[in-house]
């Protein structure tokens, strides 16, 4: 990574104070060689192993998730981040992302397995384990001879993860740990070799993290629920988790003592990128089978891809998709980056660089996590309104897509947990000084009392206004945000539809900001007539964003502020999201739609 590249390299949160370029964004269009081909041989897989197989998924046919799984570590897909020296191959944070997107999309049972095994399962050794750790079990974690599980969840603990019961009480002669308790919702469980495990050692305040081995033949204390019986997913292993008396040595605890909230925590940042990734294939190929259907299925002899209803919901379909592509690999992009830098810089090992590259953009990671899984499940639940009553039947793929979707909006911290995290986070990131909310939140306040402008920018130039309507949208979270800090201060986690408001306005301003850094980057490479459905996408996407952020920005104002302040405020929000020279949606959505039918595909 260049010098320059490392100048532009934005901290996490940091988006919300600073103008990027166009350039210092990393886009799908950036693929290098190698990554395309393994985009390829990805899809290869998926066409070839999982697509023509969605009906035994659908009827639990848990020996045929286990298998696959066996064969994507033959083929080197279960080690893609795992380092050389154990087994693996090594890349970057961008071939992971990639690897976790295209081999998604068939099916959520397949997905939830690769992620349990490749994130939650094999990660938490890969960033905290001991060489020893490292060296006995990653290896056959990467190659698949191993399968991961992750048991952190118990009947009374689930988005409170540090309120486990679940005990570790140590031996007599100071060898093992015996581990007694419950887990529930464990992915994998059924065909697992490995268990991450998360107890608590007598009185500590954080649990502690486990390696545990699982043998059906040794049992060692374990014994599994019956398999869950599940909306979706239906053929990933999803048991409860028994531990009487389990014998686990000393050596195998993972990291220190009292470390397993931070292991959890941390495995969940990455998580929730990675989620946003895995719900990405699945939105193309949900798209893909609707412009399909829509293109042969006619209805008043006339094939029903040509009637506006549907027109417009292949173009938001496509523009949800593309918006999501754009903002996760920006962001996955930064990670990687931010690891290398750290690496560079000599002070972190290759443990140290990942986690604390991750956690830097933790606020990111939420935000891709909530509007992709959003995404997905509009997107599924759209394509059933287009196949109709066809899309009700199973002999589509679509309703069990749909099925498949919704508990995106669970996994990894619920949406709503995680909205409130990326304000949270953000906040704590202010105090800390890594990203300054104080001066530029007082800058916006001195310009509400100031006079305003009333000069005519030059909107000629290609996303000239969008760019500054970006610019005024991060004005009005600091305002908004700012004005309930100030009031609530550190009371503010007590006022949770306040926080849920202002990460919504977070979270479109990274979401638009990306798709049009995106659209701007293709443009200025191939030029604007070759773009027109980037460009169009970018805009249609940015429209939906305002309309997004007046409602949260107006119920926010309304509801904690009165009198003279709110009038202000109020007055701010008009102007921050005006928008002169506003698009005609429906010509935006035709030239995407357009492009979507002739092509018979999701095709950007």
């Amino acid at each position: 990574m260049s010098t320059e590249t490392n100048k532009q390299l934005l901290r996490g949160g940091q988006f919300l104070v600073k103008e990027i370029d166009c350039e210092d964004i990393f886009t799908p269009e950036d693929f290098n060689e190698e990554q395309i081909m393994m985009k390829e041989s990805l899809i290869e897989f998926v066409d070839r192993e999982i697509w023509p197989h969605k009906a035994r998924f659908e009827q639990k046919d848990y020996a045929l998730t286990e298998e696959l799984m066996k064969k994507a570590g033959e083929l080197g897909f279960l080690s893609v981040s795992v380092p050389e020296e154990y087994g693996g191959m090594g890349m970057g944070f961008v071939n992971t992302m990639l690897t976790c997107d295209y081999i998604s999309g068939a099916t959520g049972s397949f997905s939830t397995a690769f992620g349990a095994h490749t994130g939650i399962g094999t990660m938490p050794i890969t960033l905290y384990g001991t060489e020893e750790q490292k060296k006995k079990y990653v290896p056959k974690l990467a190659s698949g001879e191993w399968m991961g599980s992750y048991c952190l969840t118990e009947p009374t603990a689930g988005s409170d993860a540090n309120s486990g019961k679940t005990k570790a009480v140590l031996s007599d002669d100071g060898k093992y740990y015996n581990i007694t308790g419950n887990k529930m919702w464990i992915s994998n469980a059924g065909f697992c070799n490995l268990m991450i495990v998360f107890a608590r050692i007598e009185d500590d305040k954080n649990i502690t993290g486990f390696i545990v081995e699982y043998d059906k033949n040794n049992p060692n204390g374990i014994t599994m629920g019956e398999e869950e019986h599940k909306l979706g997913i239906r053929a990933s292993s999803t048991r409860q988790v028994f531990y009487n008396e389990t014998k686990v040595p000393v050596e195998n605890m993972l990291s220190k003592r009292g470390n397993g909230f931070k292991i959890a925590m941390n495995a969940l940042n990455v998580g929730r990128i990675k989620l946003a990734a895995a719900c990405l294939d699945a939105e193309r190929r949900v798209i893909t089978e609707s412009v399909k259907y829509a293109n042969e299925r006619e209805q008043f002899k006339t094939p029903i891809i040509k009637f506006g209803a549907i027109r417009q919901k292949i173009a938001e379909m496509s523009t949800n998709c593309w918006v999501g592509e754009s903002a996760s690999y920006r962001a996955a992009k930064n990670i990687e980056d931010r690891i290398e830098l750290r690496q560079n810089n000599g002070k972190d090992t290759h443990q140290e660089a990942e986690l604390k590259g991750v956690e830097e953009y933790a606020i990111e990671c939420s935000i891709l996590k909530v509007a992709v899984s959003e995404h997905v499940q509009k997107c599924t639940d759209e394509g059933i309104q287009i196949f109709g009553g066809m899309g009700f039947s199973e002999e589509t793929p679509i309703e069990s897509a749909w099925r498949d979707a919704r508990i995106a909006r669970i996994y990894e911290g619920t949406n709503e947990i995680n909205r409130m995290l990326s304000i949270g986070m953000l906040i704590k990131k202010a105090m800390k000084g890594h990203v300054d909310l104080l001066g530029p939140a007082t800058a916006v306040a001195s310009e509400l009392t100031g006079i305003p402008s009333f000069e005519k920018p030059d909107y000629s130039i290609l996303f000239a206004e969008e760019k500054h309507i970006i610019k005024n949208l991060k004005k009005l979270f600091l305002m908004v945000a700012g004005a309930i800090l100030q009031k609530y201060g550190e009371k503010i986690d007590e006022h949770q539809q306040l926080m849920l408001a202002c990460s919504d306005i977070l979270i479109q301003i990274y979401m638009a900001e990306s798709a049009i850094l995106r659209a701007e980057k293709l443009a200025k490479k191939n030029g604007e007539d070759q773009v027109k459905e980037q460009i169009a996408m970018a805009k249609l996407n940015l429209f939906h964003a305002i309309d997004v952020i007046e409602t949260a920005g107006k119920h926010s104002i309304i509801s904690f502020a009165e009198g003279d302040e709110q009038r202000m405020m109020l007055m701010g929000l008009k102007r921050y999201i005006k928008y002169t020279n506003m698009p005609n949606i429906i010509e935006l959505r035709n030239i995407i739609a357009d492009k979507v039918t002739e092509e018979n595909k999701y095709c950007f």
